[in-house]
């Protein structure tokens, strides 16, 4: 017999099951606010990433060319096993044995003139440096310019999807009504159409509205580094506490400030004096370079003997005559035993030091200092000319912004006369449609307005705050709603 659980026990564990089932939902929705969006895609973003590591290798040429400035040391120890004919190093002359042989030294170097191309390195790779730093500056406030630009479009969506189901409210009502008045005979079949139709345009209004709300909710995900399959939820800001958006501004006083601030022109003329610097560089070229060089070393044979015991054999050695009697003159003979000199030892008496200058003077080479150097001039040139054309377009784009955010202001003012004239005419027509004092026509003219009317209002007026935004971008103010 099975066992049966009693009935509030089974309640308890489907309501525990339901309540986990719900907290884990809630759970998982994430809440993002613009600053969230912003902080997150900063720390995320994968091209940031990639700007940062530019930088950081940047950083480390910077103290390789600081580096270079210092004598180096290097030592080549070798040993060897010779065998048949060779020479031993410690006579330098031909043996025919087995010659174990070691030998090594240690040499330093440092540079005292090479046409100033050391520092003048050191200065350049602060230049790169810094265009990297700003580099990674400019992905920064470009990404946040597109996440605030997602973002304000997501609020738009949402506003745009709300309005999309009030005007399916509405359109169900009015079929209601219609469908009313056509079973009592005061309506025809063409007006019920009507109404029915406007639904349906209201019903893919709907859909087209939800659609681009999740297209830029995606896009705001990517921006994050977030999985599509992310539950989140952006929430919007009181848009009616934002009264002190600006919408005059003088276009040549943003400039001024932009011209200092702006990532793109800031890099533009750091990478002109890199190049202006590299000139420097390419005619260190033209002049000698001076090295001051030091060597010790040593080496060790083991075919060195040295005698360590020397006896009489009892023989002798005829070494003369005495002249006149022709007496042999004789000289005791002796043994001497050898040994292999200690290598200690060896390495004592054979060490051996050198120091000195060498001075190497550039006479003919085939032209490739001249040609440095007037392709570093080339792009020095070239890289003023990008600069000049940053300044351009971003006083292009300024006066542009500046143009943007006060037509917006004008078309929002039109758009909310149109909207709320709109708004007031469709209540008339409404009002006389119940009684049948206005055909389907007529009212359904008069809601087309109004939803057009309160779609332009909603996109008008973030545009206003989206433009404001742009131009706080460009003055360096941070981006907050």
């Amino acid at each position: 017999m099975k066992p049966t659980l009693s009935l509030p026990v089974k309640t308890i564990i489907i309501n525990i099951l339901l309540l986990s089932t719900f907290g884990f939902k809630a759970k998982a929705q994430e809440v993002i606010t613009l600053q969230k969006a912003i902080d997150l895609s900063l720390e995320r973003n994968l091209t940031i990433k990639q700007a940062q590591f530019t930088e950081a290798l940047s950083e480390e040429d910077l103290k390789q060319s600081k580096y270079n400035q210092l004598p180096s040391l290097n030592t080549a120890p070798q040993g060897a096993f010779n065998f048949g004919r060779n020479i031993d190093p410690s006579t330098n002359q031909f043996t025919n044995q087995r010659i174990f042989a070691l030998n090594g030294n240690i040499t330093s170097q440092v540079t005292l003139f090479q046409g100033g191309q050391l520092r003048n390195q050191v200065i350049q790779n602060k230049i790169l440096l810094d265009a990297n730093k700003t580099s990674t500056a400019k992905v920064k406030n470009d990404l946040v310019l597109n996440v605030v630009t997602t973002f304000l479009q997501v609020l738009t969506n949402q506003d745009l999807v709300i309005a999309a189901q009030q005007q399916i409210d509405i359109s169900k009502l009015t079929l209601e009504r219609a469908q009313k008045s056509f079973n009592v005979g005061n309506q025809t079949l063409a007006d019920l159409s009507q109404a029915k139709a406007q639904l349906s345009t209201a019903d893919l209004n709907y859909t087209n509205a939800e659609n681009q709300l999740e297209l830029s909710v995606l896009t705001l995900k990517q921006y994050m580094e977030m999985s599509p399959a992310t539950d989140i939820k952006v929430e919007k800001p009181d848009i009616s506490k934002l009264t002190d958006i600006k919408t005059i501004y003088d276009p040549q006083d943003v400039l001024k400030t932009a011209l200092g601030v702006n990532p793109d022109v800031l890099l533009a003329e750091i990478q002109q004096k890199s190049y202006e610097q590299a000139i420097k560089v390419a005619k260190g070229n033209y002049y000698p370079s001076v090295v001051l060089f030091g060597q010790a070393g040593s080496y060790f044979s083991g075919a060195k003997n040295v005698p360590y015991n020397t006896a009489l054999t009892g023989t002798f050695s005829t070494i003369g005559v005495v002249q006149g009697t022709q007496q042999p003159v004789v000289t005791p003979d002796f043994k001497s035993s050898f040994r292999a000199n200690p290598f200690f030892t060896q390495l004592s008496d054979n060490f051996n030091q050198a120091a000195g200058i060498s001075l190497q003077i550039p006479i003919f080479n085939r032209f490739t200092a001249r040609t440095s150097v007037r392709k570093a001039k080339i792009q020095a040139q070239n890289a003023q000319v990008t600069a000049q054309l940053a300044r351009n377009n971003l006083s292009k784009i300024i006066y542009q912004a500046v143009w943007d955010v006060q037509a917006a202001e004008k078309k929002y003012q039109s758009t909310t006369q149109t909207y709320n004239a709109n708004k007031d005419a469709f209540n008339v027509i409404q009002q006389r449609f119940t009684v049948g004092l206005v055909n389907s026509l007529d009212y359904n003219t008069s809601l087309t307005n109004l939803n057009k009317s309160q779609f332009d209002m909603i996109e008008a007026k973030y545009q206003v705050i989206f433009r404001s935004k742009i131009i706080d971008y460009y003055l360096g103010n941070p981006i907050t709603l």
